[in-house]
């Protein structure tokens, strides 16, 4: 019997045929239609934008100690010291005591070597303790970081003060109302220019901002000890995107 032999050439070309079929038919296997994305009621999703202003009521500020001492012990005994005297001095201008809060306590070696020449020996110890300190009450804003910068000396750092209002409900509310209605407004315009009419909400989504305003405060004891303050206006944004039904 004669046996036909196929040629090394012509197996490969048809090895490589049947896979290239095979991965087509794997590929096409789970692809989806093209219209299933676009299946679906008709809707409109449009943006509204909500702003309104307050007179912020409650400042927040940094405050914070920093110390250089031979050794770890005496650096933190020096900040720890000055930390508290700057704790009670603002207690005693008015800042109720729950409102202090620690925020960091750092320490970190100083080099010789900083300076060009030097060497990587350690030369002493910088201790940092730093304390967030809420005042709801801005007339006393000016005298409360006033006393702190005074009790601390050349080692206070005063810097991150920030100004809120303290309950802004009612401004989110507002804001809240200004941003739907604009949303409405523009909704109604489309679904009139698409000779339809508005039918439900189908979904919102919010986005706020301005709820909290930076002074650009950041000074050291050096400063003067007089820190004027002015709240402004605070500005709140509500933007939002509603989706609505076409009837």
């Amino acid at each position: 019997m004669t046996r036909l032999r196929q040629s090394p050439r012509a197996a490969l070309g048809a090895g490589a045929l049947l896979l290239v079929l095979t991965l087509v038919t794997a590929c096409g296997s789970d692809s989806s239609p093209a219209s299933s994305s676009a299946d679906g009621p008709p809707a409109v999703t449009v943006n509204g934008v909500g702003e309104v202003q307050g007179t912020p009521d409650t400042l927040t500020a940094q405050i914070g100690v920093e110390t250089q001492a031979a050794d770890v012990t005496a650096a933190i005994a020096q900040a720890n010291s000055s930390v508290r005297t700057v704790t009670d001095a603002v207690v005693s201008a008015g800042v109720d005591r729950k409102d202090v809060q620690t925020q960091q306590v750092s320490i970190t070696p100083q080099y010789a070597g900083a300076l060009p020449g030097g060497s990587n020996a350690i030369s002493g110890y910088q201790a940092t303790n730093t304390l967030r300190v809420t005042v709801r009450d801005l007339a006393k804003a000016s005298t409360v970081l006033g006393d702190a910068v005074s009790a601390g000396g050349n080692a206070t750092r005063l810097s991150g003060v920030s100004f809120r209002v303290d309950d802004n409900s009612k401004l989110l509310s507002d804001a809240r109302s200004r941003a739907f209605a604009d949303a409405k407004d523009r909704a109604e315009q489309y679904a009139k220019l698409s000779d339809a009419g508005l039918g439900k909400v189908l979904s919102i989504s919010e986005n706020i901002s301005g709820q909290e305003q930076s002074a650009n405060s950041d000074r050291s004891a050096s400063s003067s000890l007089a820190v004027p303050i002015e709240p402004g206006q605070q500005t709140i944004n509500v933007s939002v995107s509603v989706k609505w039904a076409l009837d």
